[in-house]
């Protein structure tokens, strides 16, 4: 009796911690983000939520597809994934779930939102969604073991969202859209360079060329993130440019922006005048160099 009840509750719990597992493998964190965006895609297009039903539809859509990703992109990186240090308890790396069922899983939730969308919402948005799903999975996640620039090719997905939630409610692709794009592309690499720099030795490890590992000095990696900081503000005021946001919105952008710019201003001079002066050192080295190099011809050409 006592026996069965032990086995009973060791059953219960590894249950349970298997469903905790495949929540795990739908990267939650990821997930809310991508519905955040979304959804301001939607109340932008529908100028508010007039269409509750297809904004549900759309957030089911866009949340099971963006599941099923994150899902097939552990089953990808499940032998990289063992090899970090905070990857490697991972539902896949640690055994919790089998490689076939984090498989199945995934492309059985891509498929459930693509239909959820197709069927409820509209052909575009179910497209959108599918894209986002290829190009994180089939692009981003094995460029990681081949350029640095798999940031920038996988802040393409990332950035999506917002179009998704538009075209739910429009039915098409306007320039607003486009904005809300591009705010979310560049707010994604001062971001991930960022968790890209303090992740760089276990990146290293696993092999992915990301940019703190490609250049290990820091200098090229701080000039992405003040760059695209830069872009970022730029493109953060646009809405209130082209009547799509308010006046609360322009003050509040300003005033959460204004602070951040004098420092930002102060490290770019920095990194650029340090730049300035590696460069007029290197020139410096090469017409010595060059010097050196072209005197026997100087001779030869005198006598």
């Amino acid at each position: 009796m006592f026996l069965g009840k032990f086995f009973t509750t060791i059953k219960e719990q590894m249950n349970k911690q298997k469903f905790f597992g495949y929540i795990e493998l739908t990267k939650p964190s990821i997930m809310r983000l991508v519905l955040v965006a979304t959804a301001l895609g939607f109340y932008f297009g529908d100028g508010g939520v007039h269409h509750p039903w297809i904004l549900f539809y759309t957030l089911l859509g866009a949340g099971l597809t963006c599941a099923g990703a994150a899902a097939l992109n552990h089953y990808i990186e499940r032998d990289v994934d063992a090899l970090m240090n905070r990857t490697k308890n991972r539902p896949l790396p640690s055994g919790l779930i089998a490689p076939d069922q984090a498989l199945i899983f995934g492309v059985s939730l891509i498929l459930s939102g693509v239909i959820v969308l197709c069927i409820w919402v509209n052909l575009l948005t179910s497209f959108l969604s599918l894209l986002t799903a290829f190009l994180y999975v089939l692009v981003y996640t094995p460029m990681k073991k081949m350029s640095w620039l798999n940031t920038t090719i996988g802040a393409i997905p990332g950035a999506i969202p917002p179009l998704g939630g538009w075209a739910a409610a429009r039915g098409e692709l306007g320039v607003e859209a486009w904005v809300l794009f591009l705010i979310l592309f560049t707010w994604q690499h001062p971001h991930f360079y960022s968790i890209a720099w303090i992740f760089r030795e276990d990146y290293k490890k696993a092999g992915f060329k990301m940019l703190p590992v490609v250049y290990p000095d820091s200098w090229f990696t701080f000039a992405q993130i003040i760059t695209f900081t830069f872009a970022l503000i730029g493109f953060s005021i646009v809405p209130s440019m082209i009547g799509m946001s308010g006046q609360i919105y322009f003050w509040v952008i300003v005033l959460v922006y204004i602070p951040l710019i004098p420092p930002v201003y102060q490290m770019g001079l920095l990194f650029f005048g340090t730049l300035l002066g590696q460069f007029n050192f290197v020139w410096g080295q090469a017409k010595k160099r060059g010097r050196f190099l072209m005197r026997p011809f100087r001779k030869s050409t005198i006598l």
